[in-house]
């Protein structure tokens, strides 16, 4: 990132959308799919031991340079941009339409859940918009029921404050994605400070659940037109990622590793950072798969359909080189990248011998071998069932399909390990409660009278670490001075009505999605706006108040932030790297395990056999599940590293213990994928 960066074995850049930068969601997320949704390179720790988080603490230089670079967009920005303006549109023109414009801060609590869940199939979004719009209301229920009861301006600060440390402690280990924790601390902590009663409570609670219903029915009306969307584009994020680093290697192999930098003996610097990036891609299009339901047959030859692609994606990660060369796998795995997000039907790509001994091991796992007669006596091209047999006699319809890895916590006990006794993330939320406590303390001090400006502020900028909560202060300061002086030169024309009014908060929330991946400076340039025209439609306040008093919470709020995030420091993400070394060596392990133990012998079955049974098969998923828990603790290792490589005051990490076990993490990798990537079956 910046020049305060050297290269070191364990840095790499991720690529995440700028709103939700703690890492990948889904594969995690960014993600964001990214998701995208970005740790910088690191400074290379001295000290450091080889058997823990031993050394002298090390105060790292914050960078400035790369803070305000712009990046390219994320590419499905305009999904969540478009459904947040219809889904604010409608009830904000009817609000208009009946001359109560004065509510559309609880109409707008429930259009803004219409920004999340993106990158997720359509089953899984429809329950977790579903989750997110009952949050919305319920932080909302809080919010406006401590205004009716409350008088007191302090204690309606540290309400808030503690509402926004529960929405991002919530939100980081949901790993909902961007938007994340703002637009839910935002609404909520506006509502604190709206006057209420008591009766009005219920009334205004029905608006923003009707105004998420809709945002609900919004964004799963795309449904209709590509049920089979998100899975494609993050099957084609792994295709592109792979075919990057195929060409980065290929690269590499051209140039020299002289040339290029060598990561601690192993591979080159740009080809380590390329396998990080291929692998992160892979395991998060795997989760997206096996988050897509497969009731019918026909369902299930689709979703087969997208796992033998990212079969051949995921078999970059070998060392081998692919047959054809780098350079024509690269363009294959490109232009199917191409084919499936422009909507055209999936090419048909055959899966290695392998691999479908794999996915037999799977069908045999689910019953289908009580059903021999079912499956064909050799795999056809592929190894999948393209269609259901005649007689649709099938035990499961997923049957032969990757499942995941069999023993993890899935779903809410998953959330609630991740919040457990000792978590990072505990530490995330101490920081945003005493941050935002004394932001808005602060904010009164001097007389503002908007506080909870202060404490959004603050909210805002606490991100995985103390580098990237340095990056946000910085980031939000500069976009909301923008942002303030566009809101100055548009107030002729907002004074022109109300209508008005409401169409350029529209285009402010469209300008917003559309430039803040690229940095979030950018996109609160048009946040800044929206958010006082959303103040105007409640009050009307004189504009040199207004923006006087956005410009001293803003302030206020990343100072007396930042501070605390320095001061509240988090010594538990050094602990995280030492957990997840353990996992990455124990699933290491037993990979080399099974790479030891050799292939079995690879026979066709004989007649009144299956494929979907035998010691073959059974080997084959099991290698499946091998290489997919080293794929997880890898990319948890690394983004482990990340968030602590980038607290302010920290020990030394243990560089070389860290960079040894990502070489043989992913030397065992490759050796799993090279097993499961043999030569295709012909057709």
């Amino acid at each position: 990132m910046g020049k305060h960066a050297k290269p070191a074995a364990i840095t790499r850049k991720l690529r995440k959308d700028p709103r939700n930068p703690e890492g990948p969601k889904n594969a995690k997320k960014p993600t964001d799919p990214t998701n995208g949704e970005n740790p910088e390179n690191r400074e290379n720790g001295s000290g450091s031991s080889e058997t823990g988080l031993s050394g002298p603490v090390r105060v790292r230089p914050l960078p400035v340079r790369s803070t305000v670079r712009l990046r390219r967009p994320v590419d499905i920005w305009h999904k969540p941009a478009l459904s947040a303006v219809v889904a604010l549109a409608v009830p904000d023109l009817t609000l208009f339409a009946l001359g109560r414009l004065d509510l559309v801060l609880y109409t707008s609590a429930g259009a803004m859940c219409a920004l999340y869940a993106h990158g997720l199939p359509y089953a899984a979004r429809a329950r977790t918009l579903l989750w997110v719009v009952l949050g919305m209301v319920a932080s909302l229920a809080v919010a406006l029921t401590a205004a009716s009861l409350v008088a007191s301006a302090a204690v309606l600060v540290v309400l808030a404050s503690l509402v926004a440390a529960v929405h991002k402690m919530v939100c980081d280990a949901t790993r909902i994605g961007p938007p994340g924790n703002l637009i839910l601390t935002f609404i909520a902590a506006s509502a604190f400070f709206v006057p209420q009663r008591a009766a009005e409570v219920p009334k205004h609670l029905g608006l923003a659940l009707g105004a998420g219903a809709f945002a609900w029915l919004v964004c799963m009306a795309p449904a209709l037109v590509r049920p089979r969307g998100p899975e494609r584009i993050a099957t084609a994020r792994a295709l592109e990622a792979a075919a990057g680093l195929l060409r980065t290697r290929a690269g590499a192999a051209g140039d020299g590793a002289a040339r290029t930098g060598t990561a601690r003996g192993s591979d080159p610097v740009g080809v380590a950072q390329a396998r990080h990036a291929t692998a992160a891609a892979v395991n998060a299009a795997w989760h997206t798969l096996f988050l897509v339901p497969v009731r019918t047959a026909q369902k299930a030859a689709a979703r087969a359909e997208l796992e033998r692609l990212l079969a051949q994606a995921e078999s970059a990660l070998g060392d081998a080189d692919p047959p054809g060369g780098a350079e024509a796998a690269a363009e294959r795995f490109g232009g199917w990248a191409r084919e499936l997000r422009s909507g055209r039907p999936v090419p048909d790509v055959p899966l290695s011998a392998a691999q479908a001994e794999e996915l037999a091991g799977v069908a045999a796992e689910a019953g289908i071998g009580r059903h021999a007669d079912a499956l064909p006596a050799a795999p056809p091209s592929g190894g999948l069932l393209a269609a259901p047999p005649s007689r649709g006699r099938l035990a499961r319809p997923s049957a032969g399909l990757r499942r995941p890895v069999p023993g993890r916590p899935r779903g809410v006990r998953a959330v609630l390990a991740r919040l457990a006794p000792g978590s990072p993330l505990l530490p995330i939320g101490a920081r945003v409660a005493v941050g935002c406590v004394l932001a808005g303390w602060a904010s009164m001090a001097v007389g503002v009278g908007h506080p909870y400006w202060a404490v959004v502020t603050a909210a805002s900028i606490y991100q995985a670490n103390t580098t990237l909560s340095w990056q946000r202060a910085v980031q939000r300061t500069l976009g909301n001075l923008l942002g303030l002086v566009l809101f100055t030169a548009l107030l002729p024309l907002i004074h022109t009505g109300r209508f008005t009014m409401v169409a350029l908060a529209l285009a402010f929330q469209l300008g917003a999605e559309a430039t803040i991946s690229r940095n979030y400076w950018l996109g609160s340039v048009c946040v800044t706006p929206m958010a006082l025209l959303l103040t105007e439609f409640g009050r009307h306040l004189p504009a040199s108040t207004l923006i006087a008093d956005r410009w001293i919470d803003t302030v206020v709020g990343a100072a007396v932030g930042l501070a605390c995030c320095v001061l509240v420091t988090n010594r538990r993400a050094a602990d995280r790297i030492d957990s997840a070394l353990e996992r990455l060596a124990e699933a290491e392990a037993a990979a080399s395990r099974l790479l030891a133990a050799g292939p079995g012998a690879r026979t066709v079955p004989g007649p009144g056999t299956s494929w979907a049974s035998g010691p073959v098969a059974d080997e084959a998923r099991e290698a499946g599940w091998a290489r997919d828990r080293l794929a997880g603790c890898l990319v948890e290792l690394r983004e482990a590293v990340d968030v602590a490589a980038g607290e302010w005051w920290q020990r030394a990490l243990p560089e070389e213990r860290i960079a040894r076990a990502e070489q043989q993490g992913h030397r065992t990798l490759a050796g799993l994928v090279r097993r499961l990537s043999a030569p295709a079956l012909a057709a």
